[in-house]
Parts: structure tokens; sequence; C-alpha cells
């Protein structure tokens, strides 16, 4: 436990410069900044449209869940991936990473969490952000219902449910920039894979839930569906199960590199 807290520390040290550790602060706070003077500018226009409390926080929210679990998701978690072992590779220090008196396991295991925090910190903020200027427009113009529903228990359902959609694509992804140290091929895989996943998952393939590129617009359209409430549904086990295989491979991949 403690060479996993010990690698998780040298993670964030290496890497609280770096675009994948601000982008999981910044792409929350910018896109749902700009949802938010969005409908501050057309205030009149949306008021006038007289949406029930809920409704109105579905549709200010569904602005920000909409660019982000088909788009912004999947392509961050992609960066991401190839972010986090790129600076091993741009300083070939695999093999002085793994020449510490630390556990392997917990050192690979601490790049993997990493990640999988970031991810969760991105998301966690789309959700805070989201409930905090809908609170803010409400101050500002005192016309809109957004204090007439609480949207707290809904978004985290939602949000908690990309987060775990998400997790396969990262194990995926994660092993694909252990292989290739290059920018163009897991950034091309990924690319390839996003639009496969969108496609199939918004065509209605019933084996679009084995892709797991489309996992988080699946997990999405069940969001917006009867089910909402339900988190665990199949394409959350698939990535959860995808997550957990390609995980252990990751470790032997990794685990061969350190001794080149």
């Amino acid at each position: 436990m403690r060479s996993l807290f010990i690698s998780l520390q040298s993670e964030f040290y290496k890497s609280r410069k770096t675009l994948a550790f601000w982008a999981a602060i910044l792409l929350p706070l910018v896109i749902c900044g700009l949802i938010t003077f969005g409908f501050f500018s057309n205030a009149d226009k949306i008021i006038k449209m007289n949406y029930p409390p809920q409704a109105l926080w579905m549709t200010f929210s569904g602005g920000a869940l909409g660019v982000m679990g088909m788009l912004i998701l999947p392509f961050y978690v992609i960066f991401m991936a190839f972010s986090v072992n790129n600076i091993e590779h741009k300083n070939d220090t695999w093999k002085t990473l793994f020449a510490q008196p630390l556990n392997k396991l917990s050192i690979y295991a601490a790049k993997y969490l990493y990640a999988v925090l970031l991810i969760f910190i991105c998301l966690f903020l789309f959700a805070f952000f989201t409930i905090l200027f809908g609170h803010l427009l409400q101050a500002l113009n005192s016309k809109f219902t957004f204090n007439g529903f609480s949207p707290v228990s809904i978004l985290s359902k939602v949000y908690f449910k990309m987060f775990l959609s998400s997790l396969g694509i990262l194990s995926l992804q994660f092993i694909i920039s252990l292989i290739w140290s290059d920018f163009l091929k897991p950034m091309g895989i990924g690319f390839v894979g996003v639009i496969a996943g969108i496609i199939a998952a918004t065509k209605g393939w019933e084996y679009a839930y084995m892709i797991p590129y489309s996992h988080p617009t699946l997990a999405l359209s069940m969001s917006k569906s009867k089910n909402m409430d339900a988190i665990f549904t199949q394409e959350i086990y698939v990535s959860l199960i995808y997550a957990v295989v390609f995980f252990i491979a990751g470790y032997f991949i990794v685990a061969k590199k350190s001794i080149k």
C-alpha cells in the first residue's frame, strides 16, 4: 500500500503541468461556462418557454452532457491514457522506473489509478459546475425556475454512469499507449474507434455494447430513456469487464518493457 501511495505521488508530480492534468479542470469549467453564457444571453427566450424546473435543469445540463458524453469524454480518455505513459516514453525512463525499490504492480497500478482519478475529477467537475452555474443563473435572473428542483441525485447517477462507461476505453488505450510510444498510432486507433462506436451506438446495432468506444454514447442514451435510474446496465458491465481484462494484460506488457 505504501508503494502504491508513493507511486501515485510520483505520477502527480510528473504530470501536474501537463495538458492532460489541466484539461480535467479546464474542460468542465470552459464548457459549462459557455453553456451558462448562452443561457444568460437568451434568458428572455428560455423564460418564455415556461419550462418546469426539472425540464429546465435537464435542458441546461443536457448541453454539457451531449457534447461531453459523445465526443469530449472518449477523446479526453484517449489523450490522457497516452499522456500518462508518454512521460516515460519521452524520457526513456521505463527501465529506471522499475529499477526503484518499489513493487512493480504498485508502480503500474498507480499510473492506471492516476488516469482513473483524472477522469473522475473531470466528470465530478462537470456535475459540480453544472449545478453551481445553474444556481448562478437563478441568482442573476430570478425569473428562472432552477430553484424549484434539485438535480443533484439525477446528475450524480448520470455522471457516475459516464465514469464507469469510460473505463473500458481507458484500459484499452492504456495498452495501446504502452505498446506504441508515438502519438499517431494511439490517437489514430482511438479516433477510428470513437467514430465506429458512435455510429454503432446511434444506429442501434444490437452488438454495439461489445465496442468499448460506444459505451459512453450508449450510457448517455440509456440515461435519457426510461432506464435513467439504472446504473449497471449491459454496456456498463461490459465496460468493467474490459477494464479488468485489459488492466491485467497491460501489467504483463509493461513488466516485460521494464527489463529491456
